[in-house]
């Protein structure tokens, strides 16, 4: 029994899972983002918001996060 026919399934076989992972990963990624999404949007400030307008999701959510931390570090003294 040769090696060479498996070695050649091998990669086919791992490539086909890996799509198949990927076509159920989409869907629970897409849902997360739009409920972290509809978070940020009820709960951000207007720079938080315009940050977010103007350089993308990513750095506004950063800032938004930033803020969540330091309101949990230091309660009481900031506010949403």
């Amino acid at each position: 029994m040769s090696l060479l026919p498996l070695g050649l399934l091998m990669p086919v076989l791992l490539l086909l899972l890996m799509l198949a992972m990927e076509r159920v990963e989409g869907p629970l990624r897409r849902e997360s983002v739009s409920e972290q999404l509809e978070t940020f949007l009820d709960t951000a400030r207007p720079e938080e918001v315009e940050t977010f307008v103007t350089e993308g999701y990513a750095p506004a959510l950063e800032r938004y996060w930033k803020r969540q931390r330091l309101a949990r570090r230091l309660p009481g003294r900031l506010r949403h």
